[in-house]
Protein backbone atom coordinates (compact mmCIF):
# COMPACT_ATOMS: atom_id res chain seq x y z
CA UNK A 1 0.00 0.00 0.00
CA UNK A 2 1.30 3.44 -0.96
CA UNK A 3 0.14 6.66 0.73
CA UNK A 4 0.61 10.31 -0.22
CA UNK A 5 -0.72 13.42 1.45
CA UNK A 6 -1.44 16.37 -0.84
CA UNK A 7 -3.69 19.40 -0.54
CA UNK A 8 -4.86 18.46 2.94
CA UNK A 9 -6.01 14.97 1.85
CA UNK A 10 -4.33 11.59 2.06
CA UNK A 11 -4.51 9.29 -0.98
CA UNK A 12 -3.87 5.56 -0.80
CA UNK A 13 -2.90 3.22 -3.64
CA UNK A 14 -3.26 -0.53 -3.28
CA UNK A 15 -0.05 -1.80 -4.83
CA UNK A 16 2.24 -0.97 -7.73
CA UNK A 17 -0.30 -1.68 -10.47
CA UNK A 18 -2.79 0.84 -9.12
CA UNK A 19 -0.07 3.39 -8.39
CA UNK A 20 1.23 3.26 -11.97
CA UNK A 21 -2.26 3.62 -13.37
CA UNK A 22 -3.24 6.54 -11.15
CA UNK A 23 0.04 8.34 -11.93
CA UNK A 24 -0.56 8.23 -15.69
CA UNK A 25 -1.47 11.47 -17.49
CA UNK A 26 -5.15 11.46 -18.32
CA UNK A 27 -6.35 9.29 -21.20
CA UNK A 28 -9.66 7.82 -22.18
CA UNK A 29 -8.46 4.21 -22.33
CA UNK A 30 -7.56 4.12 -18.66
CA UNK A 31 -10.91 5.70 -17.82
CA UNK A 32 -12.60 3.00 -19.90
CA UNK A 33 -10.65 0.34 -18.01
CA UNK A 34 -11.60 1.87 -14.66
CA UNK A 35 -8.04 2.40 -13.48
CA UNK A 36 -7.49 6.14 -14.08
CA UNK A 37 -7.10 8.75 -11.38
CA UNK A 38 -10.44 10.30 -10.45
CA UNK A 39 -9.03 13.83 -10.16
CA UNK A 40 -5.95 15.86 -10.95
CA UNK A 41 -5.19 15.91 -7.23
CA UNK A 42 -5.22 12.13 -7.03
CA UNK A 43 -3.02 11.94 -10.14
CA UNK A 44 -0.51 14.36 -8.61
CA UNK A 45 -0.50 12.38 -5.35
CA UNK A 46 0.18 9.17 -7.27
CA UNK A 47 3.05 10.80 -9.14
CA UNK A 48 4.59 12.02 -5.89
CA UNK A 49 4.29 8.53 -4.43
CA UNK A 50 5.63 6.87 -7.58
CA UNK A 51 8.68 9.14 -7.54
CA UNK A 52 9.73 7.58 -4.22
CA UNK A 53 9.51 3.96 -5.40
CA UNK A 54 12.96 2.29 -5.67
CA UNK A 55 13.75 0.86 -9.09
CA UNK A 56 14.47 -2.52 -7.48
CA UNK A 57 10.78 -2.76 -6.62
CA UNK A 58 9.95 -3.46 -10.26
CA UNK A 59 12.16 -6.54 -10.17
CA UNK A 60 10.53 -7.82 -6.99
CA UNK A 61 6.87 -7.11 -7.73
CA UNK A 62 5.92 -7.85 -11.36
CA UNK A 63 3.05 -5.80 -12.76
CA UNK A 64 1.77 -8.89 -14.60
CA UNK A 65 2.30 -12.26 -12.86
CA UNK A 66 5.48 -14.14 -13.78
CA UNK A 67 3.77 -17.53 -13.57
CA UNK A 68 1.06 -16.77 -16.12
CA UNK A 69 2.66 -14.38 -18.58
CA UNK A 70 5.59 -15.11 -20.91
CA UNK A 71 6.25 -11.42 -21.52
CA UNK A 72 6.92 -10.96 -17.80
CA UNK A 73 9.18 -14.00 -17.85
CA UNK A 74 11.07 -12.57 -20.82
CA UNK A 75 11.51 -9.23 -19.05
CA UNK A 76 12.82 -10.68 -15.81
CA UNK A 77 14.79 -13.63 -17.19
CA UNK A 78 16.74 -11.48 -19.65
CA UNK A 79 17.28 -8.51 -17.34
CA UNK A 80 20.92 -7.40 -17.38
CA UNK A 81 21.78 -6.94 -13.72
CA UNK A 82 25.31 -5.79 -14.50
CA UNK A 83 24.02 -2.89 -16.59
CA UNK A 84 21.44 -2.17 -13.89
CA UNK A 85 24.12 -1.63 -11.23
CA UNK A 86 24.78 1.91 -12.42
CA UNK A 87 21.24 2.99 -11.52
CA UNK A 88 20.17 0.33 -9.01
CA UNK A 89 20.32 2.78 -6.09
CA UNK A 90 17.82 5.17 -7.68
CA UNK A 91 14.12 5.73 -7.17
CA UNK A 92 11.80 6.47 -10.09
CA UNK A 93 12.15 10.18 -9.41
CA UNK A 94 15.90 9.78 -9.12
CA UNK A 95 15.97 8.04 -12.49
CA UNK A 96 14.18 11.01 -14.05
CA UNK A 97 16.76 13.41 -12.65
CA UNK A 98 19.60 11.11 -13.74
CA UNK A 99 18.26 10.78 -17.29
CA UNK A 100 17.87 14.53 -17.69
CA UNK A 101 21.35 15.10 -16.31
CA UNK A 102 22.91 12.56 -18.67
CA UNK A 103 20.94 13.94 -21.62
CA UNK A 104 22.72 17.27 -21.15
CA UNK A 105 26.21 15.75 -21.50
CA UNK A 106 28.37 15.08 -24.54
CA UNK A 107 28.57 11.36 -23.67
CA UNK A 108 24.80 10.90 -23.37
CA UNK A 109 24.45 8.38 -26.20
CA UNK A 110 27.15 6.07 -24.90
CA UNK A 111 26.00 6.31 -21.27
CA UNK A 112 22.35 5.60 -22.07
CA UNK A 113 23.23 2.72 -24.40
CA UNK A 114 25.24 1.08 -21.60
CA UNK A 115 22.36 1.35 -19.11
CA UNK A 116 19.57 0.36 -21.52
CA UNK A 117 19.82 -3.44 -21.00
CA UNK A 118 19.38 -2.86 -17.27
CA UNK A 119 16.10 -1.01 -17.69
CA UNK A 120 12.84 -2.92 -17.60
CA UNK A 121 9.75 -1.66 -19.42
CA UNK A 122 7.99 -0.99 -16.13
CA UNK A 123 10.88 1.20 -14.92
CA UNK A 124 10.81 3.15 -18.17
CA UNK A 125 7.02 3.49 -18.18
CA UNK A 126 7.12 4.69 -14.56
CA UNK A 127 9.72 7.39 -15.16
CA UNK A 128 7.92 8.64 -18.26
CA UNK A 129 4.83 9.32 -16.11
CA UNK A 130 6.88 11.87 -14.15
CA UNK A 131 8.14 13.65 -17.25
CA UNK A 132 6.86 16.74 -18.99
CA UNK A 133 6.70 16.62 -22.77
CA UNK A 134 9.97 18.52 -23.01
CA UNK A 135 11.63 15.93 -20.74
CA UNK A 136 10.47 13.13 -23.05
CA UNK A 137 11.89 15.01 -26.04
CA UNK A 138 15.22 15.84 -24.40
CA UNK A 139 15.87 12.29 -23.19
CA UNK A 140 14.76 10.66 -26.45
CA UNK A 141 16.99 13.01 -28.44
CA UNK A 142 19.99 11.93 -26.37
CA UNK A 143 19.47 8.22 -27.10
CA UNK A 144 21.06 6.84 -30.28
CA UNK A 145 19.68 3.60 -31.72
CA UNK A 146 20.43 2.50 -35.25
CA UNK A 147 19.56 -0.55 -37.34
CA UNK A 148 20.11 -1.55 -40.94
CA UNK A 149 18.99 -3.70 -43.85
CA UNK A 150 19.53 -1.91 -47.19
CA UNK A 151 19.33 1.48 -45.52
CA UNK A 152 20.43 2.59 -42.08
CA UNK A 153 17.73 4.04 -39.83
CA UNK A 154 18.16 5.92 -36.58
CA UNK A 155 21.31 7.85 -37.44
CA UNK A 156 21.56 11.30 -35.81
CA UNK A 157 20.39 14.03 -38.15
CA UNK A 158 18.12 11.79 -40.20
CA UNK A 159 14.38 11.23 -40.43
CA UNK A 160 13.32 8.22 -42.51
CA UNK A 161 9.84 7.43 -43.79
CA UNK A 162 7.70 4.43 -44.44
CA UNK A 163 6.05 4.92 -47.82
CA UNK A 164 2.58 3.39 -47.32
CA UNK A 165 0.87 2.91 -50.72
CA UNK A 166 -2.24 1.12 -49.48
CA UNK A 167 -5.11 0.46 -51.89
CA UNK A 168 -8.62 -0.79 -50.98
CA UNK A 169 -8.47 -3.55 -53.64
CA UNK A 170 -4.68 -4.03 -53.82
CA UNK A 171 -4.81 -2.77 -57.40
CA UNK A 172 -1.23 -2.87 -58.80
CA UNK A 173 -1.66 0.34 -60.82
CA UNK A 174 -2.99 2.24 -57.82
CA UNK A 175 -0.17 0.97 -55.64
CA UNK A 176 2.46 1.79 -58.29
CA UNK A 177 1.09 5.33 -58.60
CA UNK A 178 1.26 5.82 -54.83
CA UNK A 179 4.81 4.43 -54.75
CA UNK A 180 5.89 6.81 -57.50
CA UNK A 181 4.28 9.75 -55.70
CA UNK A 182 6.20 8.93 -52.53
CA UNK A 183 9.54 8.33 -54.23
CA UNK A 184 9.33 11.63 -56.09
CA UNK A 185 8.87 13.35 -52.72
CA UNK A 186 11.87 11.60 -51.19
CA UNK A 187 9.94 9.06 -49.12
CA UNK A 188 10.47 5.33 -48.68
CA UNK A 189 13.89 5.06 -47.07
CA UNK A 190 12.65 3.17 -43.99
CA UNK A 191 10.45 0.80 -45.99
CA UNK A 192 7.89 0.67 -48.77
CA UNK A 193 5.19 -1.15 -46.82
CA UNK A 194 1.71 -2.19 -47.90
CA UNK A 195 -1.16 -3.14 -45.61
CA UNK A 196 -2.86 -5.74 -47.83
CA UNK A 197 -6.62 -5.70 -48.24
CA UNK A 198 -6.64 -9.46 -47.53
CA UNK A 199 -4.27 -11.89 -45.88
CA UNK A 200 -4.36 -14.24 -48.87
CA UNK A 201 -0.92 -15.80 -49.41
CA UNK A 202 -1.29 -15.48 -53.17
CA UNK A 203 -2.27 -11.80 -53.00
CA UNK A 204 0.56 -11.15 -50.56
CA UNK A 205 3.04 -12.86 -52.86
CA UNK A 206 1.83 -10.79 -55.82
CA UNK A 207 2.39 -7.58 -53.87
CA UNK A 208 5.85 -8.71 -52.75
CA UNK A 209 6.85 -9.40 -56.35
CA UNK A 210 5.47 -6.01 -57.43
CA UNK A 211 7.49 -4.09 -54.86
CA UNK A 212 10.63 -6.12 -55.46
CA UNK A 213 10.39 -5.56 -59.21
CA UNK A 214 10.12 -1.80 -58.68
CA UNK A 215 13.04 -1.83 -56.25
CA UNK A 216 15.31 -3.80 -58.55
CA UNK A 217 14.28 -2.00 -61.73
CA UNK A 218 15.27 1.38 -60.32
CA UNK A 219 18.04 0.11 -58.03
CA UNK A 220 16.39 1.68 -54.98
CA UNK A 221 18.32 1.17 -51.74
CA UNK A 222 15.36 0.40 -49.51
CA UNK A 223 13.37 -2.57 -48.24
CA UNK A 224 9.83 -3.68 -48.94
CA UNK A 225 7.23 -5.30 -46.74
CA UNK A 226 3.69 -6.56 -47.11
CA UNK A 227 2.16 -6.42 -43.65
CA UNK A 228 0.50 -9.83 -43.61
CA UNK A 229 0.39 -12.08 -40.57
CA UNK A 230 3.75 -13.49 -39.61
CA UNK A 231 2.66 -17.06 -40.39
CA UNK A 232 1.69 -16.03 -43.93
CA UNK A 233 5.09 -14.43 -44.43
CA UNK A 234 6.89 -17.49 -43.11
CA UNK A 235 5.06 -19.70 -45.59
CA UNK A 236 6.00 -17.33 -48.38
CA UNK A 237 9.65 -17.43 -47.31
CA UNK A 238 9.53 -21.22 -47.64
CA UNK A 239 7.94 -20.80 -51.09
CA UNK A 240 10.76 -18.54 -52.27
CA UNK A 241 8.93 -15.21 -52.33
CA UNK A 242 11.13 -12.06 -52.24
CA UNK A 243 10.62 -11.23 -48.55
CA UNK A 244 12.74 -8.41 -47.13
CA UNK A 245 11.10 -7.69 -43.77
CA UNK A 246 8.89 -9.85 -41.57
CA UNK A 247 6.01 -7.90 -40.07
CA UNK A 248 3.87 -8.49 -37.00
CA UNK A 249 1.74 -6.50 -34.57
CA UNK A 250 2.73 -7.19 -30.97
CA UNK A 251 1.48 -6.28 -27.50
CA UNK A 252 2.60 -6.26 -23.88
CA UNK A 253 0.90 -9.34 -22.45
CA UNK A 254 0.82 -13.00 -23.40
CA UNK A 255 -2.96 -12.83 -23.73
CA UNK A 256 -2.90 -9.87 -26.11
CA UNK A 257 -0.23 -11.51 -28.26
CA UNK A 258 -2.33 -14.67 -28.35
CA UNK A 259 -5.12 -12.50 -29.73
CA UNK A 260 -2.73 -11.55 -32.54
CA UNK A 261 -2.04 -15.24 -33.10
CA UNK A 262 1.60 -15.12 -31.99
CA UNK A 263 3.91 -15.95 -29.13
CA UNK A 264 7.56 -15.20 -28.46
CA UNK A 265 8.77 -18.55 -29.77
CA UNK A 266 6.97 -18.05 -33.09
CA UNK A 267 8.40 -14.54 -33.44
CA UNK A 268 11.92 -15.82 -32.83
CA UNK A 269 11.39 -18.45 -35.50
CA UNK A 270 10.15 -15.82 -37.94
CA UNK A 271 13.18 -13.65 -37.22
CA UNK A 272 15.52 -16.52 -38.05
CA UNK A 273 13.57 -17.33 -41.21
CA UNK A 274 13.87 -13.77 -42.43
CA UNK A 275 17.57 -13.59 -41.67
CA UNK A 276 18.22 -16.88 -43.44
CA UNK A 277 17.45 -15.18 -46.79
CA UNK A 278 20.42 -12.80 -46.34
CA UNK A 279 18.85 -10.11 -48.53
CA UNK A 280 20.24 -7.15 -46.58
CA UNK A 281 23.29 -5.18 -47.67
CA UNK A 282 24.16 -2.91 -44.73
CA UNK A 283 22.64 -5.01 -41.94
CA UNK A 284 20.57 -8.06 -41.04
CA UNK A 285 17.74 -6.52 -39.01
CA UNK A 286 14.66 -8.06 -40.64
CA UNK A 287 11.72 -7.58 -38.27
CA UNK A 288 9.13 -4.82 -38.61
CA UNK A 289 6.92 -4.57 -35.52
CA UNK A 290 3.91 -2.38 -34.78
CA UNK A 291 2.38 -1.54 -31.42
CA UNK A 292 -0.17 0.91 -30.04
CA UNK A 293 -1.55 1.98 -26.69
CA UNK A 294 -4.84 0.23 -25.98
CA UNK A 295 -4.24 -3.02 -27.87
CA UNK A 296 -4.20 -5.17 -24.73
CA UNK A 297 -7.30 -3.45 -23.36
CA UNK A 298 -9.17 -3.92 -26.63
CA UNK A 299 -8.31 -7.63 -26.48
CA UNK A 300 -9.47 -7.93 -22.85
CA UNK A 301 -5.91 -8.97 -21.92
CA UNK A 302 -4.96 -6.02 -19.73
CA UNK A 303 -5.27 -7.41 -16.21
CA UNK A 304 -2.22 -7.63 -13.99
CA UNK A 305 -1.23 -8.76 -10.52
CA UNK A 306 -4.24 -9.11 -8.24
CA UNK A 307 -6.59 -8.95 -11.19
CA UNK A 308 -6.22 -5.19 -11.40
CA UNK A 309 -6.28 -3.44 -14.80
CA UNK A 310 -2.84 -2.26 -15.89
CA UNK A 311 -2.72 1.17 -17.52
CA UNK A 312 -2.35 1.10 -21.28
CA UNK A 313 0.93 3.00 -21.42
CA UNK A 314 2.69 0.51 -19.11
CA UNK A 315 1.36 -2.36 -21.22
CA UNK A 316 2.51 -0.59 -24.38
CA UNK A 317 6.02 -0.26 -22.98
CA UNK A 318 6.04 -3.97 -22.10
CA UNK A 319 5.51 -4.68 -25.81
CA UNK A 320 8.92 -3.12 -26.40
CA UNK A 321 10.49 -5.96 -24.41
CA UNK A 322 9.15 -8.37 -27.03
CA UNK A 323 10.50 -6.10 -29.77
CA UNK A 324 13.90 -5.80 -28.10
CA UNK A 325 14.24 -9.58 -28.10
CA UNK A 326 14.00 -9.61 -31.92
CA UNK A 327 16.56 -6.91 -32.85
CA UNK A 328 14.18 -5.30 -35.35
CA UNK A 329 14.87 -2.88 -38.17
CA UNK A 330 11.70 -0.92 -37.45
CA UNK A 331 9.28 -0.52 -34.56
CA UNK A 332 6.48 1.98 -34.59
CA UNK A 333 3.55 2.83 -32.41
CA UNK A 334 0.42 3.50 -34.45
CA UNK A 335 -0.36 6.11 -31.90
CA UNK A 336 -3.89 7.29 -32.68
CA UNK A 337 -5.11 4.42 -34.81
CA UNK A 338 -7.32 2.50 -32.39
CA UNK A 339 -9.58 5.46 -31.72
CA UNK A 340 -10.85 7.97 -29.14
CA UNK A 341 -11.92 5.20 -26.77
CA UNK A 342 -8.20 4.88 -25.96
CA UNK A 343 -6.71 8.30 -26.85
CA UNK A 344 -9.56 10.80 -26.93
CA UNK A 345 -8.14 13.93 -28.51
CA UNK A 346 -5.10 15.60 -30.00
CA UNK A 347 -3.60 16.37 -26.58
CA UNK A 348 -3.73 12.72 -25.51
CA UNK A 349 -2.40 11.51 -28.88
CA UNK A 350 0.54 13.91 -28.77
CA UNK A 351 1.41 12.92 -25.22
CA UNK A 352 1.17 9.20 -26.01
CA UNK A 353 3.31 9.56 -29.10
CA UNK A 354 6.08 11.27 -27.16
CA UNK A 355 5.86 8.69 -24.36
CA UNK A 356 6.01 5.72 -26.72
CA UNK A 357 8.91 7.16 -28.68
CA UNK A 358 10.97 7.98 -25.60
CA UNK A 359 10.27 4.66 -23.87
CA UNK A 360 11.07 2.67 -27.00
CA UNK A 361 14.39 4.41 -27.51
CA UNK A 362 15.37 4.01 -23.86
CA UNK A 363 14.81 0.28 -24.28
CA UNK A 364 17.14 0.21 -27.28
CA UNK A 365 14.71 0.24 -30.21
CA UNK A 366 14.90 2.07 -33.56
CA UNK A 367 11.62 3.76 -32.79
CA UNK A 368 9.20 5.34 -35.22
CA UNK A 369 5.66 6.68 -34.95
CA UNK A 370 2.62 6.59 -37.18
CA UNK A 371 1.44 10.13 -36.50
CA UNK A 372 -2.25 9.50 -36.99
CA UNK A 373 -5.84 9.73 -35.79
CA UNK A 374 -9.20 8.28 -36.67
CA UNK A 375 -11.96 10.42 -38.12
CA UNK A 376 -14.11 10.20 -34.98
CA UNK A 377 -11.35 11.40 -32.64
CA UNK A 378 -11.24 14.96 -31.33
CA UNK A 379 -8.09 15.69 -33.34
CA UNK A 380 -7.11 17.27 -36.64
CA UNK A 381 -4.12 17.71 -38.91
CA UNK A 382 -2.79 20.63 -36.88
CA UNK A 383 -2.34 18.21 -33.99
CA UNK A 384 -0.43 15.88 -36.30
CA UNK A 385 1.77 18.76 -37.47
CA UNK A 386 2.59 19.47 -33.84
CA UNK A 387 3.41 15.85 -33.03
CA UNK A 388 5.52 15.43 -36.18
CA UNK A 389 7.56 18.51 -35.31
CA UNK A 390 8.07 17.39 -31.71
CA UNK A 391 9.09 13.89 -32.80
CA UNK A 392 11.53 15.29 -35.33
CA UNK A 393 13.11 17.36 -32.57
CA UNK A 394 13.23 14.24 -30.38
CA UNK A 395 15.25 12.22 -32.90
CA UNK A 396 12.50 9.92 -34.15
CA UNK A 397 13.89 7.25 -36.49
CA UNK A 398 11.01 7.30 -38.97
CA UNK A 399 7.41 8.28 -39.57
CA UNK A 400 4.71 6.89 -41.85
CA UNK A 401 3.40 8.79 -44.86
CA UNK A 402 0.49 8.09 -47.20
CA UNK A 403 -0.85 9.90 -50.28
CA UNK A 404 -2.58 13.09 -49.20
CA UNK A 405 -2.43 12.10 -45.50
CA UNK A 406 -5.57 9.98 -46.04
CA UNK A 407 -5.27 6.19 -45.99
CA UNK A 408 -8.13 5.18 -48.28
CA UNK A 409 -7.81 1.49 -47.36
CA UNK A 410 -7.51 1.62 -43.57
CA UNK A 411 -9.73 4.69 -43.25
CA UNK A 412 -7.64 6.89 -40.97
CA UNK A 413 -5.59 10.09 -41.21
CA UNK A 414 -1.81 10.01 -41.12
CA UNK A 415 0.96 12.16 -42.63
CA UNK A 416 1.33 13.09 -46.27
CA UNK A 417 4.56 12.61 -48.20
CA UNK A 418 5.23 16.34 -48.24
CA UNK A 419 4.97 16.47 -44.44
CA UNK A 420 8.27 14.61 -44.26
CA UNK A 421 9.84 17.25 -46.52
CA UNK A 422 8.58 19.95 -44.15
CA UNK A 423 10.07 18.23 -41.09
CA UNK A 424 13.41 17.60 -42.77
CA UNK A 425 13.67 21.18 -43.99
CA UNK A 426 12.62 22.93 -40.80
CA UNK A 427 14.65 20.69 -38.49
CA UNK A 428 17.69 20.25 -40.72
CA UNK A 429 17.25 16.50 -41.19
CA UNK A 430 18.05 14.23 -44.14
CA UNK A 431 16.87 10.84 -45.41
CA UNK A 432 18.81 7.67 -44.61
CA UNK A 433 22.27 8.09 -46.18
CA UNK A 434 21.99 5.24 -48.70
CA UNK A 435 18.64 6.55 -49.92
CA UNK A 436 19.85 10.15 -49.99
CA UNK A 437 22.78 9.09 -52.18
CA UNK A 438 20.33 7.40 -54.58
CA UNK A 439 18.19 10.54 -54.79
CA UNK A 440 21.27 12.64 -55.50
CA UNK A 441 22.53 10.17 -58.10
CA UNK A 442 19.23 10.44 -59.99
CA UNK A 443 19.27 14.21 -59.78
CA UNK A 444 16.20 14.23 -57.54
CA UNK A 445 17.82 15.87 -54.53
CA UNK A 446 20.22 18.77 -54.32
CA UNK A 447 23.40 18.78 -52.28
CA UNK A 448 21.57 20.90 -49.71
CA UNK A 449 19.17 18.00 -49.06
CA UNK A 450 16.22 19.64 -50.83
CA UNK A 451 14.12 17.30 -52.95
CA UNK A 452 13.72 18.89 -56.37
CA UNK A 453 10.15 19.66 -57.50
CA UNK A 454 10.51 17.93 -60.91
CA UNK A 455 12.74 14.92 -61.61
CA UNK A 456 15.12 15.39 -64.55
CA UNK A 457 14.12 14.05 -67.96
CA UNK A 458 16.80 11.39 -67.61
CA UNK A 459 15.32 10.04 -64.37
CA UNK A 460 14.27 6.37 -64.73
CA UNK A 461 11.33 7.12 -62.46
CA UNK A 462 9.62 8.76 -65.41
CA UNK A 463 9.29 5.22 -66.74
CA UNK A 464 7.42 4.19 -63.63
CA UNK A 465 5.19 7.23 -64.04
CA UNK A 466 4.13 6.16 -67.52
CA UNK A 467 3.68 2.54 -66.43
CA UNK A 468 1.38 3.49 -63.57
Amino acid sequence: MYHQRIGGATYSFDGLVELLAKATPRRSGDELAGCAAESDAERAAAQWALAEVPLRTFLEYPVVPYETDEVTRLILDTHDRVAFQAISHLTVGGLRDWLLGVAATAEAGRTLAAVSPGLTPEMVAAVSKLMRNQDLIAVAKAVEVRAGFRTTVGLPGTLATRLQPNHPTDDPRGIAAAVLDGLLLGCGDAVIGINPATDSPRATADLLHLLDEVRQRFDIPTQSCVLSHVTTTMRLIEAGAPVDLVFQSIAGTEGANSGFGVNISLLREANEAGRSLRRGTVGDNVMYLETGQGSALSAGAHLGTGGRPVDQQTLETRAYAVARELNPLLVNTVVGFIGPEYLYDGKQIIRAGLEDHCCGKLLGLPMGVDVCYTNHAEADQDDMDNLLTLLGAAGCAFVIAVPGADDVMLGYQSLAYHDALYARKVLGLRPAPEFAAWLERLGMMGTDGRVLPVPPLSSPLRGLASAS
